[in-house]
């Protein structure tokens, strides 16, 4: 009868079935890896240069890595450019814009979820219709303001700008969580004396570490991606983000700059801590990914 059952179990199907999936597996890591392989080889590539050219002196295989890996792109990073103050200036916009967004965002998703007020509905109502319009529509608004209250090449005012534009998705997000919370929880914290600070900072906070974390760990990433603010509104080059850095340094404001190798010596720094933070937070950002669906009232 043992037999039986291992012959059922690996029949030719079931092992036509069984390689099927393992190839495809294979297949999408070579897909996902090679990409990264080929960023790690450039990075440690000594040449400076178009990628054209690093490619034709170094890479004569299909496994790209240079014939002499060195970390000269990654000294000519703080030697040759401003890759310090970039990167200093990226994390402090994304550390403010971090903080601000899980003390405001959740205070107001705790609002409008559990509290009835007047208004109510027509501020839930705006906030919808506001998420409907992507933030660069404001751009022109967004500068003057910027120019009226001299705020323009302020790192601080863009972080703070962050803040407030990102309200109308991620408050969505976090109130749709809360709607999920037991209210039962809420009341029998009210019949114990708490008042409604209380409730939210030593009951809904704490339960909602989930979607807090997916949503700051998206204000983290959020200011080392965006491009557009940055440079609209910062101008002096001691202001200047990551994203502005990179730029200068594909070639794409001026091709004479171009340093594609130092240009992956950076992107392979920027995406180290976000591959560690990811992996500590794994299991927040799989239960948040899902978090929030729930409409509500």
């Amino acid at each position: 009868m043992v037999g039986s059952k291992r012959k059922k179990e690996f029949n030719l199907p079931n092992f036509l079935a069984w390689l099927g999936v393992h190839i495809n597996l294979i297949v999408m890591a070579i897909i996902i890896l090679y990409p990264v392989l080929w960023l790690i080889g450039s990075a440690i590539n000594p040449i400076r240069g178009t990628p054209g050219a690093v490619m034709a002196d170094n890479f004569h295989t299909f496994i790209p890595i240079p014939r002499a890996p060195s970390l000269a792109s990654f000294q000519r990073l703080f030697d040759d450019h401003n890759f310090g103050t970039w990167y200093r200036n990226s994390l402090i916009i994304a550390i403010i814009n971090t903080v601000g967004t899980i003390l405001v965002h959740t205070f107001m998703g705790y609002v409008f979820a559990r509290l009835q007020f007047r208004g109510r509905k027509a501020g839930l109502l705006s906030i919808m219709v506001l998420n409907m319009f992507p933030s660069f529509l404001a751009m022109v608004a967004i500068y003057s303001i910027f120019l009226t209250f001299g705020w323009l090449d302020n790192i601080y005012a863009l972080a703070l700008l962050y803040i407030g534009g990102g309200i109308p998705g991620t408050m969505w997000l976090m109130r749709g969580y809360m709607l999920n919370i037991p209210k039962s929880l809420d009341e029998a914290a009210y019949i114990d004396g708490a008042t409604k600070m209380q409730v939210f900072t030593k009951v809904i906070f704490p339960l909602s570490k989930p979607i807090i974390t997916f949503i700051g760990f998206g204000a983290f990433m959020g200011p080392w991606m965006d491009f557009i603010f940055p440079r609209l509104l910062l101008r002096s080059t001691e202001n200047h983000t990551i994203a502005i850095g990179l730029f200068e340094l594909a070639g794409l404001g001026d091709p004479i700059n171009m340093d594609i190798t130092a240009y992956t010596a950076a992107a392979l720094i920027i995406a180290v801590p976000f591959g560690i933070i990811f992996f500590i937070f794994q299991k927040y950002f799989a239960l948040g990914i899902a978090a929030g669906a729930n409409k509500g009232e």
